[in-house]
């Protein structure tokens, strides 16, 4: 599988990344490790965590998905293999469990969750550290607009980078990066490594499908100029662009099991519309729901990686397979004009 240099890093990475936020939640240890096992098998070479997951994140669970990627690397011996990517949590959005509440990106913070990300993944370093939402009030998770009236304190985006600095030059971690990150972000973090000689982002973890493609609204200069990489994640938008839950409104999975208010914006009547349209071009091409939505992200150029999940092995199978598909011009044509009469309903 082709893989590509990551921003400015030395970071070689695979085009497709597994997602693995479903293992301690929808999928077991076993059933982790088979799916990493059979990523590997397929060339792929970067895997993507975060210390809050899995999802839904609970009490009960958080950390099992580091943790069953730890107990893999231990029995497999495969570590230098990979290149491992997690995500320390934002201030809390109500996982008041996680270092009792002390998530924002403080250095303190930040080092406490490295310190026990590696503990959980069996490993004496971290390929890519990513900060998995901002400090500061900014317009992510379903927001769509920004709104000063929600500004609050936050962490300076200097002290954040200090922390991190410190932990590359430590050898914890190796590469850093952003994730619901936006535009301001993106430049401020730049700005503030060049100015003060701290380490660089490489890559930015932002939502990128059909449904979502705000990151062409600014983000896609932003982070060409700025050689920041783009790792495209929830490409089917959390299922809906499988068609499953249109062709079967009862259909096991995230959108099914968990309640509604956890994942709103995909359940957006313009969203329910949209799926119907791109389900309906893709069957009229011999193309299953899913291959377009990903063979669609796969070919975009500003996209380093799609990161993929799945909870079962035929899913995994058809998410990489889908990279050996090639939208014609026309198909893409077709995209283009359902986007132009719904744009971003998931955003």
């Amino acid at each position: 599988m082709q893989k590509i240099q990551l921003g400015t890093s030395n970071l070689q990475v695979t085009k497709i990344c597994l997602g693995t936020m479903t293992f301690g939640e929808q999928n077991t240890e076993a059933e982790a490790h088979s799916q990493l096992d059979y990523a590997l098998e397929r060339g792929i070479n970067f895997i993507d965590t975060a210390e809050m997951y899995p999802v839904q994140a609970r009490a009960e669970t958080t950390g099992s998905t580091e943790r069953y990627i730890g107990t893999w690397l231990k029995k497999s011996g495969r570590r230098s293999d990979i290149v491992l990517a997690t995500k320390t949590a934002g201030p809390s959005r109500g996982f008041g469990w996680i270092r009792n509440g002390n998530t924002d990106l403080t250095p303190e913070n930040i080092r406490a969750a490295v310190e026990t990300s590696l503990q959980r993944l069996q490993t004496d370093y971290i390929d890519l550290y990513q900060l998995h939402w901002p400090s500061r009030n900014a317009p992510i998770f379903g927001q769509r607009t920004f709104d000063p009236t929600l500004e609050r304190p936050s962490v300076a985006i200097e002290e954040t980078l200090g922390a991190l600095d410190e932990l590359v030059k430590s050898g914890k971690i190796r590469q850093i990066g952003v994730s619901n990150e936006t535009p301001w972000g993106v430049s401020e973090f730049i700005k503030q490594s060049e100015k003060h000689g701290q380490a660089r982002i490489v890559s930015i973890q932002n939502p990128y499908h059909l449904m979502n493609r705000s990151f062409e609204q600014g983000l896609d200069e932003t982070c060409f100029r700025d050689q920041v990489g783009l790792l495209a994640y929830s490409p089917l938008a959390f299922g809906q662009l499988s068609a499953k839950y249109a062709d079967d409104a009862n259909a096991r999975g995230r959108l099914t099991i968990f309640p509604p208010t956890w994942s709103p914006r995909y359940m957006r009547p313009g969203v329910l519309v949209a799926v119907k349209r791109y389900a309906e071009l893709a069957r009229a091409n011999g193309l299953t729901p899913a291959q377009l939505a990903l063979a669609w992200c796969y070919s975009r150029w500003f996209v380093a990686s799609t990161i993929i999940g799945a909870t079962s092995m035929a899913q995994l199978k058809e998410n990489i397979d889908a990279l050996d598909i090639k939208l014609s011009d026309e198909l893409v044509s077709a995209i283009n004009a359902i986007h132009a009469e719904m744009a971003n309903p998931a955003q």
